[in-house]
């Protein structure tokens, strides 16, 4: 797998072309709708065994090696007529493989509402160890608003992956309520009114439950992990996986109200999985920036793992991106785009896609037809790639992504070119 940044004057055929691809697979393996408008700063992903590779100043035999996962000695048998290794010169080309061994087996769960497409479904089914189905809101008496889930449950289960329960503290309208978790959360009797009731939807053919409770009330800490272990102990002996949701914490002291009750030791000390929403630093009424900037990232990773043993750890991976119109008015909302749709808008204002280094991330400005501004953030081939290498980096147990709704073909051919994804059924 190689990730090819269009040029000016690329076309899908000068890029097939230099990979030697046929231009079919180019445009399949990428699902690209209009082949023929590229967008300056577009990440192609080009599947290939052998592609070549122009030495750029600074550059060594043993850097291009290790860039591309690979021995100095399995380039020399490549390119034979490289007699000296230490002198390869900038400007030359020499042949490196594409297909690299996988850095391992990991964990991927992916959040889908219930009215996700069918075909999308399928296409992403292959990629999934677990299906997350939000979700079942809790009701204050212990009850659970139903959702439609028996096709996705049944689908999932005939692709090996295991579709998991998902309940929330979401009042009517689509908010979190601190109150209401408040209110299950102080109850002995509500919680094993509402665990009787998730039984009897686990019985569906679920493979697990995840508690998403968010905003939570700082004082129902303890009470949120008396909670979890009381989930664990009533789920555990019938056969089924428990998981949790956890704010982005780089602390165990950091304040606000979506932080202070999500104790990381603790649900990593009694839950089978912890989901960490590292997204939504770019947010609907933020201003613009990346929705999961790589580096704001790798801070909570790097807390999480001295608390939670990172096998347990499934790193969020926001599916989604944000178009700001400026200038940016507290208060103002983004409207969410897909990471297809973004890359498509950029094509059709005739945007240049720019990449921010430090967050890893790509984004374009424009003016729209009434000459206002906007500024617009997402994921492409290599911000996904520098996120999924945050996996081995910190053994973690895999990705969840938020959500499968929307298919972003790059996005599971990067992930396939770096791992294996476990099958638990």
């Amino acid at each position: 797998m190689v990730i090819h940044v269009v040029q000016p004057g690329d076309s899908i055929y000068t890029i097939a072309t230099r990979y030697g691809v046929p231009m079919q697979k180019v445009i399949s393996d990428n699902r690209l709708e209009n082949p023929e408008q590229l967008v300056v700063g577009q990440t192609i992903v080009i599947s290939a065994d052998i592609v070549p590779h122009t030495v750029a100043a600074g550059e060594s035999l043993y850097s291009i090696a290790r860039d591309y996962r690979v021995t100095v000695s399995g380039l020399l048998r490549l390119n034979p007529e490289i007699s000296d290794p230490s002198r390869i010169q900038a400007g030359q080309v020499i042949q490196v493989p594409a297909a690299v061994p996988k850095l391992g087996t990991i964990d991927v769960n992916g959040y889908a509402f219930p009215n996700i497409s069918s075909a999308t479904l399928q296409d992403t089914l292959p990629n999934l160890s677990f299906i997350s189905l939000f979700s079942y809101q809790v009701r204050p008496d212990g009850s659970l608003n139903p959702i439609d889930d028996s096709s996705i449950i049944q689908a999932a289960r005939a692709r090996n992956v295991g579709p998991f329960m998902v309940i929330t503290n979401i009042k009517e309208g689509g908010s979190f309520d601190s109150e209401l978790a408040h209110t299950i959360l102080i109850s002995d009797q509500l919680q094993n009114t509402l665990l009787d009731n998730v039984i009897a939807v686990l019985r569906k053919g679920y493979y697990g439950l995840d508690i998403d409770f968010e905003y939570l009330y700082p004082r129902d800490r303890e009470n949120y992990n008396r909670f979890i272990r009381k989930v664990v102990d009533r789920l555990h002996p019938l056969g089924y996986k428990v998981t949790t949701a956890l704010a982005p914490k780089t602390s165990a002291g950091q304040v606000g109200l979506l932080y202070e009750a999500h104790d990381y030791a603790a649900h990593g000390a009694t839950v089978d999985h912890v989901i960490l929403m590292t997204y939504e630093w770019g947010y609907t009424y933020s201003p613009p920036r990346a929705v999961a900037p790589i580096n704001l990232v790798e801070q909570v990773i790097r807390y999480a793992v001295t608390v939670i043993p990172s096998q347990k750890i499934l790193m969020g991976i926001p599916n989604y991106g944000y178009n700001w119109t400026l200038p940016y008015v507290r208060g103002s909302a983004a409207r969410a785009i897909s990471h297809t749709a973004a890359v498509a808008l950029a094509a059709r204002v005739r945007a240049r896609i720019e990449y921010d280094t430090t967050a890893q991330s790509p984004y374009f400005r424009y003016y729209d037809e009434n000459r206002r501004q906007h500024e617009v953030w997402f994921e492409d081939a290599r911000s996904i790639q520098a996120k999924l290498e945050l996996v081995q980096k910190y053994n973690l147990g895999g990705v969840s992504y938020w959500t499968i709704n929307s298919f972003f073909p790059q996005n599971w051919l990067v992930l396939d070119s770096m791992y294996n994804v476990r099958k638990p059924l």
